[in-house]
This record gives structure tokens, sequence and C-alpha cells, in this order.
């Protein structure tokens, strides 16, 4: 199962840091393995939501996610993403954005950074949103239920989540927006930039998980209705009829899933110019990374790892949480990458030891891990 999973993270992963090497040498080598850690570390979370949805999907789009996918993770966003955003913020064509990033490092560099605070707007906005939306429903399953209770309650006014990440925005566009950080230590003021920037990232949540949640919720419908036609077909001896709406469910969810790991990637993208401004040498470690991330979310998909231990989606939306507000607050400071990912994973790792919990005591009690009986997590 490790090697049918994660067998081409491997192979890719061996070819990365050939290539690294040959293209330059030890140092690039070192810099390659180094680039693919910060994006495993910064992405764990990542995978423990897509999982989430990942297991709503039948084997066909669990593969697209793992070939078609990657090639839009690692070539779209850890290539031309930031290729497309200098093009953009410096109103350069798409071959000049590339003649400077290859041929000028240092001033890419600087008009990457000079990007940040509308990458961050909005993919702060796009993963709070995310993270609302799971605080405010209604959950059988509880994790830390001294908060997720009175919010669930909260959650059912409507639009709440909304207006609560519009308010969010307002206050960052003229707080942390009005000195922005910039290349060299300036501060300028990106407000104007910050509100578009997170407006068009609400929206963008908006429409691509709208239109996923809708399918997803047509899909049920169709399965009961499955349900009850197989078995009057059972009854009469017809043949039953085929559905044909699991396509459409599940492209959309496949592109909210690409959407998503586009926000996860956000943070990933910049950090790495902390280590290298050479894009060939951030392509091969932040690629190797996704792929990883990528096997991992399969694997705990097909193992049934979130049935199991039942914490761990409460903890990685937490840590989806953490990250937008740490987005939020880099359009002015600098915080550490290793900040960021320790943050996801004390999350995580704290969910997973009272999912662990939790399954002792109903096996102490004989009920077992698959009941849905409530055992308290000890917060």
């Amino acid at each position: 199962m490790l090697l049918k999973t994660f067998g081409w993270s491997f192979a890719v992963t061996a070819l990365g840091l050939v290539a690294a090497a040959f293209y330059g040498g030890w140092t690039a080598f070192g810099i390659v393995a180094i680039l693919a850690i910060l994006e495993i570390s910064l992405s764990f979370d990542n995978a423990v939501v897509n999982a989430g949805i990942l297991k709503k999907m039948n084997a066909f789009w669990q593969k697209i996610f793992l070939t078609v996918g990657v090639l839009i993770a690692v070539f779209g966003m850890r290539l031309v993403f930031p290729v497309v955003i200098v093009a953009i913020s410096a109103k350069m064509g798409p071959i000049e954005a590339v003649d400077l990033a290859v041929n000028n490092k240092d001033r890419y560099q600087e008009l990457v950074t000079d990007a940040h605070p509308a990458i961050a707007a909005f993919g702060g906005m796009f993963l709070l949103m995310i993270f609302l939306d799971f605080i405010f429903e209604d959950r059988d399953i509880q994790w830390l239920r001294w908060i997720e209770r009175p919010l669930a309650k909260l959650g059912k006014v409507d639009m709440l989540s909304v207006c609560i990440a519009l308010i969010v925005l307002l206050i960052t566009s003229f707080t942390f927006a009005t000195h922005a950080h910039q290349h060299g230590g300036a501060h300028v003021d990106k407000a104007q930039t910050v509100l578009i920037a997170g407006i068009a990232g609400l929206i963008t949540y908006m429409i691509v998980g709208g239109l996923s949640g809708y399918f997803e919720d047509k899909l049920e419908e169709e399965e009961e209705r499955e349900h009850e036609e197989e078995e009057e077909a059972a009854r009469s001896g017809r043949q039953k009829p085929a559905i044909v709406l699991a396509g459409q469910a599940a492209f959309f969810m496949f592109l909210y899933l690409e959407v998503l790991d586009a926000s996860f990637s956000f943070d990933g993208v910049i950090g790495a110019f902390a280590i290298t401004n050479d894009i060939v040498l951030m392509a091969l470690g932040l690629g190797i990374g996704a792929m990883y991330v990528r096997s991992l979310t399969v694997y705990l998909v097909r193992q049934g790892t979130l049935d199991d231990y039942v914490y761990l989606e409460h903890g990685a939306h937490y840590a989806i949480g953490a990250l937008a507000v740490i987005l939020m607050v880099t359009i002015q400071y600098e915080i550490h990458e290793v900040i960021t990912g320790l943050v996801g994973v004390v999350l995580i790792a704290w969910s997973f030891f009272s999912s662990v919990r939790r399954n002792r005591a109903l096996a102490a009690e004989g009920k077992g891990t698959g009941e849905k009986a409530e055992v308290s997590s000890g917060v």
C-alpha cells in the first residue's frame, strides 16, 4: 500500500534531486531538498482537508487528482503562478516576465515580494471562509466542544461567515495594509489592493465552493433515488438506470480541490524566496513537496484514517484558520516559515492524540471505534 501510493512521489523525488544536481551541483541539490521539506511541513493540513473531500470521489477521480492535479499544482502554482503574478503586478508581458525570472532573479524576487499583499489577501480570505464554514456547522462529533457548540448555534444565522470574513478584510485593509511590507524593508499603503484581492478571494470561494456543494447535494439526492430504484428493479426484474451526475459533481469537487491547493501554496511560494530566488530550483523543490502532499491525501483516504481519527479534520481546519490569520498579518509583518509550519503541525498532532484518547475510551467501554458516541477529548 505504501509503495503503491507513494511510488510516484519517490520517483519524482529522485528525478528532481538528480536534475537539481545537474543544474547547480550539490548546493542546488540541498536547496531543492530543503524546499521539498518546507512544502510538506506547510501543507500537511492541506492533505488532511483534501482527504475529507477526496474520499467522496471514486477511484477514477482520485487518479485524476494524482495526475492532472499534480501537473496543475507543480507547473501551474509553483512555476507559472509566480510568473503570472509578476507580469500582472509589473504590467509586463508573460515572455518578459519569464525572461526576468531567468536572467534577473533579484528584480524578479522584488516584484513577487511587492505582490505579496494581494496574494496574501486573496489566499487568506479563501482559507478563512473554509475555516468559518467548518466551525459554524453543527456536527455530531465535536473536538473543542467549549468553542464549537456555541459557534454551531451562531452558525444558524444566514451569511454569518461571509459577514465575519468581510469585517476581517476591512480591518486588515485599514490596519496591516496601510503599512504593507515591501522589498528592502519599505512600507507602503496597499489598502485598496488588499481590499480588491480579498473580495476576489471571497468571490472565488463562493463560486467554486458553491458549485461543488450544489453538485455534491445533487449527487446525494441521486444516490438516494438510485437506491430506491435499485430496490424496485430487483423486485420487478428491470435493469436500473445509470447515474450520470457523478461526473459533474466530481469535476466541481476536483476544481474546488485545485483552488484550495492554490490557496495553500501561496505561503510556500512566498516563503521559498527566503531560501532561493531561482525559479527552476523553486519549482523542483516545491513540486516534490506537492507530490508528497497529494500522495498523503490519497493514503489517508484509502486507509480510512479520517474515520479512525475523527478529530484530525477538526485540527486541520483550525490550522487553516491560523494560516488565514498569518497570511493577513504577513501583509505588514514578516513571519518565519518555521512558525507557520509549526502551528499547523502542533494543531494536527493535538487533534490526532485527542482522537487516540477518544478511541481508547470507546474501546474501554466496549463500544468500538466505529460508533459515533461522543467521548470527551479532554478539552
